[in-house]
């Protein structure tokens, strides 16, 4: 495991701050004990990242210098794929199979960042006059990036690619269940060479680390991946400042399987959208609409899979769902699990951890499907963040688009038909910021991301990824050589 030592401004040294347990959640050995980031860390970070980004060494690279940087970073992360997976895993809990696609994730962000700021162009406007007019980009200056706890790499890439890519300085906080693969980022930015103070990675907690990066004056723009509630402080801060915040915050996706999807299809897909990640996931599809001509059917047959899915240890390659990632997050899913049998819910399957020796040293929870209850259940409004599906029966297109949009949230629905008009248009009136069709959680980096409602404001990935982290500035540059019209005629016998 990485040491009890922190990236400060470039300089490694231990954190002065409140102690960071980081524990395995198959077994819940001891990872590391880590002191995080203090208030006078955070500061001095915030100090040099103000210096390096203004000091023409980096500020006055020209576009395709500051893209070798990534070019490096992204072989680096390839490189060191396998030990990053491990260390995901054990601070995280999810297996090696996924943290070593995400891994090789944030290394195709790195290079796709690469790649479009060696291409992006600033725009030469329409003249209406003797003046040429330009519409061009500057970094912001500083900018946090602040990541949760789920998926930390790539959601790190994610931030930090496109944000130095604009030639900003970046202060990386993670969370504190999972501040361990970040400093590994650390490591391989380290080694690419780039000018120390430009990225720093700060662990602790959000009343410390977060609170101040947020309202900082030199911090220029915050990014922030995680709870709507948090979001939402961190927008008002924001707002005080005039300064522009992205906002990837939470889910509570509908899937809508109609009557005449491929049900091998829609089944497979609506398992792998709710129980990969052990439902740990923003975008998991956690309120299933069925069709109810299908209904009794669809669910028998999902029912079944589910319990055939295989519940186990992160390093075994048959595992399919892992532990969840702390203990007080398992406990958080058992309640919504009760909430929903208080309420009137059918548990169909699941709702508990399972037992046995592996499974009692680690915090597992059974994938767990519920029915019985309308939209208006609390297990149908509020994120759970855990592998537990709740199952709705519809009649219609228009059931289907009123109950999908009966949310606070829209960040993703998921539809399965084999009438793509019809996927159209429920689509199209779907209030999601991503829909997928006979899919589900399937991403590129080209493709911007992000929710609606309160699910967030702003966009991530794309090219336009990168604009999120530069300042707009126009230019006109006179072409008369003439003196301006208006005092001309002031000039006198020189003019």
């Amino acid at each position: 495991m990485p040491p009890d030592l922190l990236s400060i401004g470039g300089e490694w040294r231990p954190g002065r701050g409140a102690e960071i347990t980081s524990i395995f959640p198959a077994d819940r050995s001891l990872n590391r004990v880590l002191h995080g980031a203090s208030r006078e860390d955070v500061l001095e970070a915030i100090d040099r990242a103000e210096a390096a980004q203004r000091d023409p060494a980096w500020r006055n690279l020209r576009a395709h210098e500051r893209a070798t940087y990534l070019y490096r970073i992204a072989q680096g992360i390839a490189d060191s794929a396998d030990r990053i997976a491990h260390v995901q895993s054990r601070d995280t809990g999810k297996t090696l199979k996924e943290t070593k696609a995400l891994a090789l994730s944030a290394a195709g962000t790195f290079r796709y960042f690469a790649a479009v700021l060696e291409t992006a162009e600033d725009a030469l406007t329409p003249a209406r006059g003797d003046y040429l007019s330009v519409s061009a980009h500057e970094p912001i200056g500083v900018v946090a990036a602040i990541t949760p706890w789920n998926s930390p790499i790539a959601s790190d890439a994610q931030k930090v690619a496109p944000a130095l890519a604009a030639g900003n300085a970046v202060l990386l906080k993670p969370a504190s269940w999972s501040p361990l693969v970040s400093l590994e980022l650390a490591r391989i930015v380290e080694a690419s060479g780039l000018p120390k103070g430009l990225f720093s990675v700060l662990p602790g907690s959000g009343s410390v680390v977060g609170d101040l990066l947020v309202g900082h004056p030199a911090v220029g723009k915050v990014s922030f991946t995680g709870g709507t509630e948090v979001g939402r402080g961190i927008a008002c801060k924001a707002a005080d400042k005039m300064m522009p915040v992205s906002l990837e915050l939470g889910g509570k996706s509908a899937t809508i399987v109609f009557a005449d999807a491929d049900l091998d299809v829609a089944i497979a897909g609506v398992l792998f959208g709710i129980f990969s990640s052990s439902g740990q996931s923003c975008i998991a599809g956690s309120r299933l609409l069925v069709e109810r001509a299908i209904y009794e059917q669809f669910v028998a047959r999902l029912v079944a899979a589910t319990e055939r899915l295989v519940i186990g240890h992160p390093f075994d390659p048959a595992t399919q769902v892992a532990p969840l990632i702390h203990d007080d997050h398992r406990d958080s899913v058992a309640d919504y699990v009760k909430i929903g049998l208080e309420e009137g819910a059918t548990l169909l399957t699941g709702g508990a951890p399972p037992r046995g020796d592996v499974y009692d040293q680690g915090i597992y929870f059974a994938p767990t499907i519920l029915a019985g209850v309308s939209n208006a259940a609390r297990i149908c409004r509020e994120e759970i963040f855990g592998p537990v599906l709740v199952v709705m029966p519809f009649d219609d297109e228009a059931e289907a688009i009123a109950v999908a949009n009966d949310n606070d949230f829209g960040l993703a629905c998921g539809i399965w038909t084999r009438d793509l008009l019809r996927a159209r248009r429920v689509g199209s009136a779907v209030q999601a910021g991503t829909v997928w069709v006979n899919t589900y959680k399937q991403f590129s980096i080209a493709t911007p991301f992000g929710g609606v409602k309160d699910s967030g404001l702003g966009r991530e990935k794309g090219r336009d990824g990168l604009r999120a982290y530069m300042s707009q500035k126009s230019w006109y540059v006179d072409t008369s050589e003439r003196p301006y019209p208006w005092a001309a005629s002031v000039l006198g016998g020189g003019a």
